[in-house]
């Protein structure tokens, strides 16, 4: 998120689309909620089941919540969408956007988010369970009760798209405005989130489906889906806790940690195979000049710029991990000595074509470009056979960068052998 939460110190564009989009949101549901038929004794009885698993959920779970909350520095899943997917394929719009009002308004006070982003995303909750519902209406009729084999796998198919409309929705709403709230942190993963949290969100949603089938066929089943997403919740905390051991809050990637313990496999897997692994180790030229003159907060965008380009220029199979300060390190399994020198000047080309919107001394926006970065490489086995060895082999590289004028790729050198001891003197006896 920006350092600057008010709404009036954010880029114009994203005031702008904000206010626009928030505008044809509400247009739309009002026009949906006129349009729509008045919900019956039957929609507010299910409306009330869903109220009221959705309250337990939220109350039993609000303290691991704050916790995935305050964790901060990645998307976060809301799981929710167990109580709101059924509502939007169950219940008429006005009752579906009531319950989207209601779950959101308890989430309030656990959110911990400036005003104008949590209304935001409480819109894009209404506006997407709404069009999911239109959608999944327009693929009726619907009519559980006298479904065959076929006629069950078509309904299934139909509730698969209106789970991927309402998810669809969201990813174009609240990811367009995430990418607009902060351009110079902006990525696939910072506004799409990682595969993780996306397999979390598709899980939530099937269990919203489930939810919807249970609130037909036997209503008083939805009380299981209470206690599920209660344990469903501690898990996804466990799940975020163990990624976090091994994460650097600062740049989101591996910490030393998280690194070590990839590198490790990697290299034991190496060995078995007679595999080569490649090693980069990234130092950022002249850092202390950037906070020495921009500010510490203007460092901290560099770094985690730099994590993300090294993401980015990276294969899907290399681990990137901070190593500390304004060092990285990059593992490249399957990878000899040729491939891995290409990499690190590819790795050093993007740095110095880096332009990174931030923030001076004084809170203004400015521009940190024209930065380079000293690059060593080491290869298992050429260069070491282990971690440590190949670690220091790298790093060793990374000085003679420095030393010979910075930007620039440097090759380790081999290994020396130990020293032989000195042998003693022959004495001839007398």
């Amino acid at each position: 998120m920006p350092r600057n939460w008010a709404l009036w110190r954010r880029p114009k564009r994203f005031v702008v689309f904000l206010i626009v989009s928030e505008l044809i949101a509400v247009a739309w549901l009002a026009i949906a909620f006129v349009n729509a038929s008045a919900p019956s004794v039957l929609d507010w009885l299910r409306f009330a089941i869903l109220t009221a698993g959705a309250t337990a959920h939220i109350q039993l779970t609000r303290r691991q919540e704050e916790r995935r909350r305050n964790a901060g520095g990645r998307v976060l899943i809301d799981l929710t969408a167990v109580w709101i997917v059924p509502a939007a394929i169950i219940l008429p719009v006005p009752l579906t956007i009531l319950v989207v009002g209601l779950v959101r308004a308890q989430r309030w006070f656990v959110a911990r988010r400036p005003a104008h982003n949590f209304v935001y995303s409480t819109v894009a909750h209404m506006l997407a369970a709404s069009l999911a519902h239109q959608v999944f209406v327009a693929l009726g009729p619907h009519d559980w009760g006298a479904l065959g084999i076929g006629g069950s796998l078509v309904e299934f198919a139909w509730m698969l798209v209106a789970g991927l409309v309402y998810e669809g929705v969201q990813i174009v709403y609240i990811g367009t405005v995430i990418a607009l709230a902060a351009p110079e942190n902006a990525n696939a993963r910072t506004v799409l989130g990682s595969p993780a949290d996306n397999v979390l969100e598709a899980i939530t949603i099937g269990l919203g489906a489930v939810t919807a089938i249970l609130l037909v066929i036997m209503p008083p089943a939805v009380a299981i889906m209470a206690v599920v997403t209660v344990v469903f919740n501690r898990l996804a905390e466990i799940e975020q806790l163990q990624a976090d051991v091994r994460t650097d809050p600062k740049t989101q990637v591996a910490n030393m940690r998280g690194w070590t313990e990839s590198a490790e496999r990697a290299l034991s897997r190496a060995s078995k195979a007679a595999d080569p692994v490649a090693i980069l180790m990234i130092d950022l030229d002249h850092f202390k000049w950037i906070n020495d003159t921009f500010g510490h907060p203007a460092g901290d965008d560099v770094l985690r710029n730099l994590a993300q380009l090294l993401d980015e220029v990276t294969r899907p199979s290399d681990v990137v991990g901070r190593f500390g300060g304004e060092e990285f390190l990059v593992l490249l399994p399957g990878t000899d000595q040729a491939a891995a020198t290409v990499a690190g000047e590819r790795i050093r080309a993007a740095v110095a074509a880096l332009r990174i919107r931030t923030t001076n001394k004084r809170g203004e926006w400015t521009l940190v470009s024209e930065r380079t970065a000293s690059i060593g490489v080491a290869v298992f086995p050429e260069h070491g056979d282990s971690l440590p060895g190949l670690m220091q082999a790298a790093d060793a590289a990374v000085y003679e960068a420095k030393e010979s004028g910075r930007n620039q790729v440097r090759i380790a050198r081999p290994p020396q052998p130990p020293a032989s001891p000195p042998r003693e003197a022959k004495h001839a006896s007398h």
